[in-house]
This record gives C-alpha cells, sequence and structure tokens, in this order.
C-alpha cells in the first residue's frame, strides 16, 4: 500500500513537472512566428500516427525519414527561443547576485539627457543589461567604463561624436561602451514605419531580458523596448517609473523582495534613421 502511495505520489509530480515545462514553453513562443511553426510540426506528427495507423507505406516512410532529424530541425526553426530559454536558466533567485545592480542615483542622468536629447530631436540609444550579459555587444564597441552623466550621455550622441553610431550599454551604474551594434529585429508584423534604432532596441530586447531606451530623430518621442515590445511617447515621469519598476534593486531586494518587472503596452510604429 505505501509503494503503491508513493508510486502515485511520483506520477502527480512526475506530471506537474512536464505541465510546467509545457506552459513555460507556451509562454515563451506565445505571439511569435514560432506558434505557426509549431502547429506546422504538429500536423506532421499527427499525419505520422494516421499513415502509420493506415498503413500508408510512402508517406509512413517519407516521415519516418525527416523525424530522423527532428531534433536537427527544432534546433535551427526555434534556435532564437531556445536562446532565451537557456538564457532565463540563469534568472533564478540563486544567481540573482551575478546581475549588476542598478540603483536610483543615474537615473535623473539619463532622464535628463534623454529629455534634452528629445527636445533637439538628437537620435540615441540606451541598452540597460539586466540578468543575460551582453559582454559579446560590449567588446565590439568602444569601451568606456565611465561614470554615468548628463554631459557624457548628451555628447555622446551629438551627431559629430564618433559614438553617436549605435548603442550605449549601461551595466549597473556604468557606461561599459558606446557605438556597440546590436541585433535588428526580424519580426515581420512590425510597421515599415519602425526606423533602425527602434528595430534594434526591440532585437536586443527579443534577444535579451535587457531594456532599450531610444530617442527618435525624426519626431523627439521617447520609446523604451522591453520582451520585444516597445512604448512610445514617455514623459519624463513616466520614464522615471518604468526604469524603477524594471532596473532598480530596492533595499529591502537584500531580504528577499524583488521589484516588479511589468510588461509595456503593445508595439506602434514611429519615424527614425
Amino acid at each position: 500500500m505505501d509503494s503503491l502511495g508513493q508510486f502515485a505520489l511520483r506520477d502527480v509530480f512526475d506530471v506537474l513537472i512536464v505541465a510546467y515545462v509545457l506552459y513555460r514553453v507556451m509562454l515563451l513562443i506565445r505571439g511569435t512566428r514560432a506558434v505557426r511553426m509549431a502547429v506546422g510540426l504538429l500536423l506532421m506528427f499527427v499525419a505520422y500516427i494516421v499513415a502509420r495507423q493506415l498503413e500508408l507505406r510512402t508517406l509512413d516512410w517519407v516521415l519516418s525519414n525527416v523525424f530522423t532529424y527532428f531534433i536537427f530541425a527544432l534546433l535551427i526553426l526555434f534556435q532564437q527561443e531556445f536562446r532565451k530559454a537557456l538564457a532565463s536558466l540563469g534568472r533564478t533567485p540563486f544567481f540573482g547576485g551575478l546581475s549588476p545592480a542598478v540603483t536610483k542615483e543615474p537615473f535623473d542622468d539619463i532622464i535628463s539627457a534623454a529629455t534634452a536629447m528629445a527636445a533637439e530631436r538628437r537620435g540615441a540609444l540606451i541598452v540597460f543589461e539586466r540578468g543575460v550579459g551582453l559582454k559579446n555587444y560590449i567588446d565590439q564597441g568602444i569601451p568606456l567604463d565611465a561614470v554615468i552623466t548628463y554631459d557624457l550621455l548628451f555628447s555622446l550622441f551629438h551627431t559629430h561624436s564618433a559614438l553617436h553610431d549605435g548603442a550605449v550599454i549601461v551595466q549597473g551604474n556604468r557606461l561599459a561602451a558606446g557605438s556597440c551594434f546590436v541585433p535588428l529585429t526580424t519580426n515581420p508584423r512590425l510597421s515599415r514605419d519602425l526606423g533602425s534604432r527602434h528595430r534594434a532596441a526591440i532585437g536586443i530586447t527579443e534577444e535579451t531580458d535587457a531594456l532599450a531606451l531610444v530617442v527618435s530623430e525624426e519626431t523627439g518621442g521617447i520609446s523604451l523596448a522591453v520582451d520585444g515590445k516597445i512604448t512610445r511617447r514617455l514623459d519624463a515621469a513616466t520614464l522615471r517609473k518604468r526604469l524603477t519598476e524594471l532596473l532598480v534593486v530596492e533595499d529591502e531586494a537584500a531580504s528577499g523582495q524583488s521589484t516588479g518587472t511589468g510588461t509595456p503596452g503593445a508595439d506602434s510604429s514611429e519615424e527614425d534613421e
């Protein structure tokens, strides 16, 4: 009787783990092009089962050979989703100390610089590192390792500055590097009016858990991208609130409390260079 109860409990635990994994996979691919590919693969699997049951030998042989390389096909088709899933494994409470802590002090300079650049319609892209390291992008840029100040940020994105192209990457409370080129999004559903800075902001937040602040050179609007979505027309107060929610490590976090991680609203188009 004890062994039966232990077996049933183990089965329940097993089912719960599988259900949780499937749930996380569904959340990961929800709203992406991977959903349609997953449906296509599921239909192929159903056709394979039907072919086996009805003894359709030719179809059975073709699908059997296709599924021989099924794992490789999954790795190729869902490479972006796999990268995000593997990266998210490190974003657990056990590894929280690996993320650079961001405090409120630099926000005044960042927000002041962003609003001043917006007033002059000076394009800018500032990427904030969170749990997933951005070292590969930092290494490709110009190293700065500088304290975040209004004057430095404002001058970096001056039209005649050698570093105005590309992104500035923030690690903790320091500017790690400038003139960093990050991947552009390949999302086909985005508006064609969306410029390269905004596409880069969305792209880096699709690949990693980083945040990306964009100042439009065309409209002077301030936008914030996170999780592959972008929120436009932010004023200074709203920008401060969002950065605080998504970046700041509060003092009570050391005692086990965490900050909010809300997701911005849906993507909308904005012109930029």
